[in-house]
């Protein structure tokens, strides 16, 4: 009984918090179109690629956002069936993905895998999906190149939080750079390291000719939010493992107990790149001024000020810190529109 007291309790605190989260945003939230966006990911290398995708769906539960596609960096034969598993389980199997081929990180990893495998008594998967043996998914840049087309120009926006693969075969795929040009109004990375004690960064170091390559070569404004942004804000056990508990079987929570230590707090290096995607304008991140971004000695990433550059990083200062963090966990946790599952005894136990 106390326990469900205190939890009643807590629930109910953290939903005034967000109210008052909420009320910090501008009337008019949905006056305008959705921000129309496409997901580049390594997905099934961090947990947080998971939270960030989960967070997608929550906003365009309200209209902010139209997720175009999902494009996959992570070679390896789990990555597009897990994004599928996740979308579906969010009432969007429609949403078109496409995968990397001969690129990086071909491992496999077990926070994809198990929820990908999963099944029934009855032999059917707990997690339904489209993608697989006989329905593979296209390949990315095809993707990139199809989706671009039919949107209207200069109305996309990108978050890549993975490596820099597809992008860059993008730019120099056949017209491509023009293409990007032409539809994409935005690019926001999660990449590279701009704080004190810069050192290389997985995004980065992964497939850094790639990045060299799109960082000198992208046509349209860029920007970045670095390692030491994404290492402020954490994706808190104590706290997740409770807030996934509406659902029986949660693909994202059954990731997350796979992935992360009992009790271990993670970074959410990629929400804070997908955040600056969709709300831009909400005040939770200042901008650098201008400039551009350049890879040094053991692909160190280099932010040289330029009023005539197309590159800024995000800045994010101590006082909104507990604020973004809290936003990031509660949009990534929120439920389905309508919950894939009842709770029941068969809940993920963390």
């Amino acid at each position: 009984m106390r326990y469900l007291i205190n939890e009643g309790l807590r629930r109910a605190l953290r939903g005034v918090l967000f109210v008052a989260l909420c009320a910090t945003i501008p009337l008019g939230l949905n006056a305008g179109e959705p921000v129309k966006l496409i997901l580049d990911t390594d997905i099934g290398n961090d947990i947080d690629d998971a939270f960030a995708l989960a967070l997608i769906h929550a906003l365009e539960n309200r209209g902010e956002v139209q997720l175009l596609a999902v494009t996959i960096t992570k070679d390896n034969k789990y990555a597009a069936p897990f994004v599928d598993l996740e979308n579906t389980f969010y009432g969007r199997p429609e949403i078109p993905i496409g995968v990397v081929r001969d690129g990086k990180t071909r491992d496999t990893t077990e926070m994809l895998r198990e929820p990908v495998e999963r099944r029934k008594g009855n032999g059917q998967y707990v997690f339904p999906r489209r993608v697989g043996p006989g329905a593979e998914p296209k390949e990315a840049v095809a993707l990139l190149r199809e989706v671009l087309t039919e949107q209207p120009d200069g109305s996309v926006t990108i978050a890549q939080i993975g490596f820099s693969t597809n992008l860059a075969r993008l730019l120099k795929s056949d017209g491509g750079r023009e293409l990007v040009r032409r539809k994409v109004k935005l690019l926001c990375l999660m990449a590279g390291w701009f704080g004190d004690g810069a050192a290389p960064e997985y995004n980065v170091k992964t497939d850094g000719k790639s990045a060299k390559e799109l960082f000198a070569e992208w046509p349209t404004p860029m920007i970045f939010s670095g390692f030491e942004l994404g290492r402020q804000v954490l994706i808190p056990y104590a706290e997740v493992q409770k807030d996934f508990l509406y659902s029986a079987n949660h693909p994202v929570a059954e990731s997350f107990k796979v992935f992360a230590k009992p009790g271990e707090d993670r970074a959410n290096y990629d929400s804070t790149a997908v955040l600056q995607s969709i709300r831009p304008d909400r005040g939770y991140f200042e901008l650098s001024e201008p400039g551009r971004v350049t890879l040094g000695s053991k692909d160190v990433t280099i932010f040289t000020p330029d009023p005539q550059g197309n590159a800024r990083y995000i800045i994010l200062k101590p006082e909104n810190r507990a604020r973004v963090q809290e936003l990031l966990v509660a949009l990534s946790t929120e439920p389905p529109q309508a919950a894939a599952a009842a709770t029941t005894s068969h809940r993920v136990q963390f």
